[in-house]
């Protein structure tokens, strides 16, 4: 277990500050490192407790003012992104259209999304000439869903005058959205005709915006790199829909893995705008391949974190939270011979001073949120724990702007 008498990097010592001076345990952390990570990645155990991201938005504040960093990217849509990105960088629309329109999976409705585009704000008004960035690094679409490729596919088009006429091939957007093919690959648009035309249509784009590179560049990088974008997620969300009309027991495995490679496209992308943080779950961002049992069966792929990593090498770098109690989740406290109950408080731990040994993964049966398998601790670089989560109410009243 972890030896006591080795110090760990403390993030504070009450519940209620937690997130307010994470500085010096990320500091310690990043002395670690055989070079500054061009990918900082702190992962979550569940996305519905609200002193995660609060926590989050703390770290990223001291990566930028500390250490360079430049851009946020988080478990949010692509597209959507963009919404959200205009207004932290041009101030364009209001606060309350980003967070409605600029966040997906319903994270634009936490204190702590207002709280994080309102700092990003601020902090480029005074910071015009070296701005950060706000990113969605998921794609348009969630294990039971997955969005009609119109916005990126017409946007894409347009970048070349429109030479294809698509409308007609996407017909109404609820054939894409249908609920049902999820799980029933005979309701699912993909295996018609159209979408078959629809990916030679991508695919000839996407092989566009490489050979106009040139103009594009010259026009802009920013508009280069919308282009690819929107050709990255024309692509994959085509690819998608098609495998979801896929009657296979590799269907599912095979969604994960298209959905996780989207991720990581897009987090490579986002580094072009400088050092990033991202924030997504803990099994997004993990090295080890996935391990899954859902559908009554074992699904296995590779995280958008592992494809990353082995691209980046130590360029990339690992923190996984850890939780120990949570009250709005009625998560008691853990067994001592589990990693979480081996921890005395919160605390950010260099994952080689960790001893495993004797070390259980901790089992509440509870599917809202992922314990930490002691066997994977070697696969990342840190651990955050967070021995006693603050409730939602304690947040609430308690005084947590931006400082």
């Amino acid at each position: 277990m972890f030896n006591d008498t080795v110090e760990a990097m403390v993030i504070e010592e009450a519940g209620m500050a937690l997130a307010e001076d994470v500085g010096p345990a990320i500091n310690a952390f990043l002395e670690t490192r055989p070079t500054s990570p061009r990918v900082l990645a702190m992962g979550e155990p569940t996305h519905w407790l609200e002193a995660l991201p609060r926590l989050r938005n703390r770290v990223f504040q001291h990566l930028v003012e500390h250490h360079g960093y430049r851009a946020l990217a988080i478990e949010s849509c692509c597209m959507k992104g963009l919404v959200a990105n205009a207004y932290v960088v041009d101030g364009a629309g209001t606060v309350d259209e980003a967070l409605e329109n600029g966040f997906s999976h319903g994270f634009g409705q936490f204190d702590s999304s207002r709280e994080l585009i309102e700092w990003m704000r601020a902090y480029n008004q005074d910071h015009g000439d070296d701005p950060v960035r706000f990113f969605g690094a998921d794609g348009p679409l969630e294990i039971t869903e997955a969005a009609s490729p119109r916005e990126a596919i017409t946007g894409l088009n347009a970048f070349f005058g429109s030479p294809y006429e698509v409308d007609d091939l996407l017909g109404p957007d609820e054939r894409w959205t249908n609920p049902d093919a999820a799980m029933d690959p005979t309701q699912s648009v993909g295996s018609s005709d159209d979408v078959r035309q629809l990916r030679l249509i991508a695919d000839d784009l996407r092989a566009r915006v490489v050979t106009e590179t040139p103009r594009l560049v010259a026009q802009s990088r920013d508009d280069w790199w919308l282009a690819r974008l929107y050709a990255r997620t024309a692509n994959g969300l085509l690819r998608y829909h098609e495998n979801m009309a896929w009657n296979s027991p590799q269907r599912i495995p095979r969604l994960l893995a298209i959905r996780d490679g989207m991720m990581a496209e897009n987090l490579k992308a986002v580094t072009e705008y400088g050092k990033t943080m991202v924030a997504a779950h803990n099994k997004h961002l993990q090295r080890e391949k996935s391990v899954w049992e859902f559908a009554d069966a074992v699904q296995e792929w590779w995280s958008a974190g592992a494809i990353v990593s082995a691209e980046l090498g130590d360029q990339y770098a690992f923190l996984a939270t850890a939780i120990g109690t949570a009250a709005d989740y009625d998560i008691g406290a853990p067994a001592p011979d589990t990693l979480e109950g081996s921890l005395s408080g919160d605390c950010v731990l260099e994952s080689s001073r960790i001893d495993t040994t004797g070390l259980r993964m901790r089992d509440d049966n509870d599917h809202r949120w992922f314990p930490i398998d002691p066997a994977h601790i070697k696969d990342t670089d840190g651990i955050v724990f967070i021995k006693d989560v603050p409730r939602q109410s304690d947040l609430a009243s308690a005084s947590t702007r931006p400082h």
